[in-house]
């Protein structure tokens, strides 16, 4: 059972009370909160030998936790607010490495205006970072990846295919995604972790609409392979969708304020028409849920 098939038997069988208003299998849960806003709370997880190598600095490491979790809150349209942090690790140098983990995560938080307010810790094998989250979102400004349209166009920040050179010192679209939501009907949106193919698969799926992604549109990094962009992950871009009159604005916005920085890579259709990639002299062939995807 890979990953994707385990969080569609969680959504089957976990059931929720009416102040959940989205659980499992968005970026981050929505909850009831105030008469404006709607609570977001999200977990990420990070492995040694997975998300980092062992002799990756424990500064970049606390940085990483942090940006991964702020992420996934962006991706919702939100604004973060506190987390917590778990760690458990080896015995020995145990209390050194803890010290340089936190120095790289209050670097972060510092950066992001993220308040830490808890954690845990435990002696283990392997080093393993655990962060979870909590944000808020006006209402209006909700972004899930159930919301796709046909006819959406498909927008995708920065630029992609060099997630294994910056995902250690990532800076997350917070501030693009509040300009977004904020400016703009959004209606759906995800963050790209696992890879372009994977994580548009996911918007695909939650709103049962098909797609259409042009490889001559796709803003490769200096240097990247166009494979490391559709699969390869950790780019930590966000990948959106909107209406073609909303993202005829957000061109016009663009060309006035030169930001946010966005490329238009491809367009929603019918779920019937599938998800297809437009690739060299106009050939097409179906997207594969292909990326990073544990078990």
């Amino acid at each position: 059972m890979h990953e994707l098939n385990f969080i569609n038997y969680l959504k089957k069988t976990i059931k929720y009370k009416t102040d959940v208003i989205c659980g499992i299998g968005d970026d981050a849960a929505v909850l009831k909160h105030t008469k404006n806003k709607h609570l977001l709370f999200a977990s990420d997880m990070l492995v040694e030998g997975v998300h980092f190598s062992r002799n990756t600095k424990p500064i970049d490491i606390g940085w990483k936790a942090i940006a991964v979790n702020a992420s996934d809150i962006a991706a919702m349209g939100g604004v973060p607010k506190y987390v917590v942090i778990s760690a458990g690790l080896p015995e020995r140098r145990a209390l050194k490495v803890l010290k340089r983990i936190l120095e790289g995560a209050k670097k972060a938080c510092k950066k992001f205006n993220i308040q830490i307010v808890g954690g845990d810790t435990n002696k283990g094998k392997n080093l393993v970072i655990d962060v979870s989250i909590i944000g808020e979102v006006e209402k209006k400004c909700l972004t899930l990846r159930s919301g796709a349209k046909q006819g959406d166009f498909i927008f995708v920040t920065g630029e992609l295919g060099k997630g294994k050179e910056k995902h250690l010192n990532f800076i997350p679209r917070l501030k693009e995604a509040r300009t977004l939501v904020r400016n703009f009907k959004i209606n759906s949106m995800i963050d790209i972790s696992d890879g372009l193919f994977l994580d548009f698969y996911r918007i695909a799926e939650a709103s049962r609409v098909g797609g259409v992604i042009y490889k001559s549109l796709i803003p490769l990094g200096e240097g990247a392979k166009m494979k490391n962009a559709l699969s390869g992950g950790e780019d930590f871009e966000l990948l959106f969708t909107l209406s073609i009159k909303e993202a005829k604005r957000l061109i016009l916005y663009m060309a006035r304020h030169k930001y946010p920085p966005v490329t238009l890579i491809g367009e929603v259709v019918l779920k019937s028409r599938g998800l297809n990639f437009v690739g060299d002299e106009g050939r097409v062939s179906k997207i594969r849920p292909k990326g990073y995807m544990h078990f």
